[in-house]
């Protein structure tokens, strides 16, 4: 009897001593919720980065876009256009008074040009011909003369 206390006895030792330890956190989970939080926060900050970096390209795109286009800009104001003026360039309007049929040529072989696409014709203008929409007047090319 006196064996059976003396194991039960050690028994309660060893289970009171051990269960301060399992109950003891080691903070594996703090270590893993810390570096959850930094990996996190590394993510989001990447995220913030490419965003920004596509936002200042699509920036410099759009400022090279301006750019491209006040240098083309400047080029049409430089350049020669059609017209007693010189005032006519592609992609503008021709004026009212040319779609009068006495600027119109329709014998567009004899002056040596290019037959006109459906919904187009020729108009002489000055020394010039200009291709224009018949509908619209849009110019869609100029031709120089000397």
């Amino acid at each position: 009897m006196k064996n059976k206390m003396i194991a039960r006895a050690m028994i309660a030792v060893m289970l009171a001593g051990s269960l301060p330890a399992m109950a003891q956190d080691r903070g594996y989970r703090d270590h893993r919720d810390e570096r959850a939080q930094e990996r996190r926060e590394e993510r989001r900050d990447y995220r913030n980065e490419q965003r920004e970096e596509r936002r200042e390209y699509r920036q410099d795109r759009r400022d090279d876009r301006r750019d491209y286009r006040q240098e083309r800009r400047q080029d049409r104001r430089e350049a020669r256009g059609a017209g007693p003026r010189h005032d006519l360039y592609r992609g503008g309007r021709l004026p009212s008074y040319y779609h009068n049929r006495q600027y119109v040529v329709d014998n567009w072989r004899s002056h040596r040009l290019s037959a006109p696409p459906r919904g187009y014709h020729w108009v002489q203008v000055g020394g010039d011909y200009v291709l224009a929409a018949v509908a619209t007047g849009i110019i869609a090319s100029v031709l120089l003369g000397n």
